[in-house]
């Protein structure tokens, strides 16, 4: 009798990955902090505060393309509400900071200030512990995670599936807007949160601060990246590919789709809240627009156009996305919505698997005409 021979598990990363991973450690992590903090302005080598700034946020956007990714490009379950979740952990570190203004607000009192335009006289309960920074952890991570739970749980035991389950998740975004656009929900209306001052008893406002919440975020991006990875290439990513290509075959085989399809759902949604905690003391704003489908549908084109099922496809498409928004918008504003349009439909019909997926073609052609060629 023939033995079976289990395949070796494969490594995380090859040593060639984990030579580029490093790099983009040392140049995000030590590099870059020295090149803006300590060399002059007027040098070639500085990293002015503007490119600080974009990056740093134009990273937070990559973690929620690669979130996406692992619900959509790896289970095949395209979501347009992910931005819900990214303006969940903004609105919930925004809180935090908005406390920590104290006195220092235009009214000089212990209440945020649009509070206290709309004459209320004491917080709302859900505003109670938005003082502690433990507590506002706990709630970038719980809000955004068990409204995805909840949520994902009745949709994925109904088995919604396709263009069906995207539509919900973009009306939920949408009704979840309009009622953060209100005042009398206690988020600041349609002017939402800003003008923040401290973080932790710092001042946000110093190029040192800045720094921090730079290398933090490229910390977190690198580190989802290795977790997403290492998801992947596990027995449940496994699963999730097989859910992803043949639902029906999978349940055939005794698995059931709910806990797996849940699970990256609520993984994925969370990682988009850490992304919005990172964003809002980045940007110094969080407002219901955060919310709007076309942000949750932005998040869905930076997956595709890097490639889907790659990891790091959409990181790459979220900083080629947003590096053109970040020009075109300047010098052509009124044609960025026509572009992003185009491009999303070129790429679906002509690059299925994004630029990634092209360059490795590329790659391959070039690798199979041989040196004598």
């Amino acid at each position: 009798m023939s033995s079976i021979t289990v395949p070796p598990k494969p490594a995380l990363l090859s040593p060639m990955a984990w030579l580029a991973f490093l790099s983009f450690v040392l140049v995000l992590g030590v590099l870059t902090p020295l090149l803006n903090l300590y060399v002059p302005a007027g040098h070639p080598l500085h990293v002015s505060d503007f490119l600080v700034s974009l990056v740093g946020k134009i990273m937070c956007f990559a973690i929620c393309a690669l979130a996406m990714d692992l619900i959509w490009g790896y289970t095949g379950i395209l979501s347009l509400g992910h931005g819900l979740f990214f303006a969940l952990g903004g609105y919930a570190m925004g809180m935090y900071l908005m406390r920590q203004i104290g006195l220092d607000g235009n009214y000089k009192s212990e209440l945020p200030d649009f509070m206290v335009f709309l004459n209320w006289k004491t917080l709302p309960w859900h505003w109670y512990f938005s003082d502690s920074f433990i507590a506002t952890l706990v709630l970038i991570v719980l809000a955004p995670g068990l409204l995805a739970a909840v949520f994902g749980y009745f949709a994925f035991r109904s088995r919604i599936k396709g263009v069906y389950f995207s539509i919900i998740t973009q009306a939920m975004t949408f009704a979840f807007m309009l009622l953060f656009f209100r005042n009398e929900t206690g988020f600041g209306g349609n002017n939402g949160f800003t003008d923040f001052k401290r973080i932790l008893g710092l001042t946000i406002a110093t190029p040192h601060m800045r720094m921090v919440l730079f290398v933090m975020t490229a910390m977190t991006l690198l580190g989802f990246f290795l977790m997403a990875r290492w998801l992947v290439q596990s027995k449940f990513g496994r699963v999730l590919q097989a859910i992803r290509d043949a639902e029906s075959r999978v349940m055939f085989c005794g698995y059931s789709p709910l806990p797996y399809k849940l699970s990256i759902w609520v993984i994925s949604a969370v990682m988009c809240g850490v992304a919005g905690a990172l964003y809002v003391p980045q940007v110094g704003i969080i407002n219901p627009s955060e919310m709007s489908p076309a942000n949750s549908i932005e998040i869905a084109v930076w997956a595709a156009v890097g490639g889907r099922g790659s990891l790091l496809g959409p990181i790459l498409g979220a900083f080629m996305v947003n590096g053109a928004k970040s020009w075109l918008t300047v010098v052509a504003p009124e044609f960025w919505l026509y572009v992003l349009g185009a491009l999303f439909i070129a790429v679906t019909l002509f690059m299925p698997q994004g630029v990634l997926g092209l360059w490795n073609k590329a790659r391959q052609a070039w690798i199979s005409r041989g040196p004598s060629s």
